[in-house]
């Protein structure tokens, strides 16, 4: 077989618009209507004390940083204390890690019921990540349109064969942030790249230009007190997190969809439910119930509890932890290798409504890892 063509602009995404795969319409479990609506209601209360607590903790965390940052002549040193790098750390994963389901939840504008909310916390959350908010709203929704669809969704994290190097390397963020500052820079010059303009509409095409030129003056203002300061702590505030903060969101980004089947119209063959502890559950906003996300994503993330204890009956179970997760992951990623075509079917419960072969019978017919 041949390889894969991940591309926007290749053969994969050209043959899923011809054999129907790209748009097409998803399976679901059956929720009432009823309660569905009251699954799909947004409440400012849990977004407004989530996200006070979460720039709290920032400024707290900073303001530890600053206070024990060493002091030479009366002036901030070049790098910071050992003894103020917890602090560091500890922001660096809000900043580099919290942001992205900040980020994500604000995109779907479910996290809020008031929409400037919404509008501002994305927009914030897009900077820190280095995610040029119109380009990730529209690169998100196709995503969700065309859930790992090989050639059309752009998101794809653990392609086959797995670039293993690449997600090692994105837990310091040494591939994502710099492909976003490239296109931060690309962008505030006045172009796209081709990939791009394949799925954000003209009409928005400039508002990621602007974007762009707003976020390199304010790199171009940090970088410049840096430098008339002899220190790096503007950069520990700005920038620097997106690095040495990522690796929270690269864990628990990657038990997504890693190792599960690509080219099929079914979340419960491509996403999976993770059970994950309170803190990380914080961080990630309740992502981890990532099938339930995927089925129904106009629920907000603070009722995605509720909507899988209506519908678990219908889905695989879900991965106890995750190093659970990772225990199912890890060996099937370092199978494709070898063996691209091979994957993780997941087994349904007895309760829940079999997985339509003839809908993905061509994604399926390998023996499942």
């Amino acid at each position: 077989m041949s390889r894969r063509d991940y591309s926007m602009l290749g053969a994969d995404g050209v043959r899923a618009v011809e054999t129907g795969l790209a748009a097409a319409q998803w399976y679901h479990s059956d929720i009432p209507r009823a309660e569905m609506k009251a699954l799909m209601k947004r409440e400012n209360g849990p977004a407004v004390r989530d996200t006070i607590t979460l720039y709290g903790c920032m400024l707290a965390f900073a303001g530890a940083g600053i206070a024990l940052w060493p002091q030479v002549a009366g002036s901030f040193a070049v790098w910071p204390s050992l003894v103020s790098l917890p602090f560091w750390l500890a922001y660096g994963v809000l900043y580099g890690s919290a942001m992205d389901s900040r980020w994500h939840e604000c995109s779907h504008g479910t996290a809020f019921r008031t929409p400037w909310m919404n509008d501002v916390v994305y927009q914030i959350a897009s900077f820190m990540m280095v995610r040029n908010p119109i380009t990730w709203r529209w690169s998100h929704a196709r995503h969700h349109t065309d859930t790992l669809i090989v050639g059309r969704d752009p998101e794809i994290v653990a392609m086959r064969p797995p670039k293993l190097a690449r997600i090692l390397a994105n837990l310091l963020g040494l591939v994502d942030a710099w492909t976003g500052w490239s296109r931060m820079l690309l962008n505030a010059s006045g172009r796209l790249s081709a990939e791009e303009a394949t799925f954000i509409p003209q009409s928005e095409q400039p508002k990621v230009i602007r974007v762009a030129r707003i976020w390199l003056a304010i790199y171009a203002l940090v970088i410049a007190a840096a430098i008339w300061m002899g220190s790096i702590l503007p950069l520990m505030l700005v920038g620097l997190p997106r690095l040495y903060g990522a690796w929270h969101h690269v864990v628990t980004g990657v038990m997504q969809h890693a190792g599960l089947a690509e080219n099929v119209l079914d979340h419960r063959l491509n996403s999976r439910t993770v059970y994950i502890n309170p803190i990380s559950r914080f961080i990630y906003w309740n992502m981890n119930y990532h099938v339930e996300h995927h089925m129904f994503p106009m629920v907000p993330y603070y009722r995605l509890p509720a909507l899988h204890a209506k519908i678990k009956h219908d889905l695989p179970a879900a991965s106890p932890s995750m190093l659970a997760a990772y225990a199912e992951i890890i060996p099937v990623l370092w199978r494709q290798l070898r063996n691209e075509e091979l994957f993780i079917k997941r087994a349904l419960p007895a309760t829940a409504r079999p997985y339509r072969e003839d809908l993905h019978q061509t994604a399926l017919r390998p023996a499942a890892a």
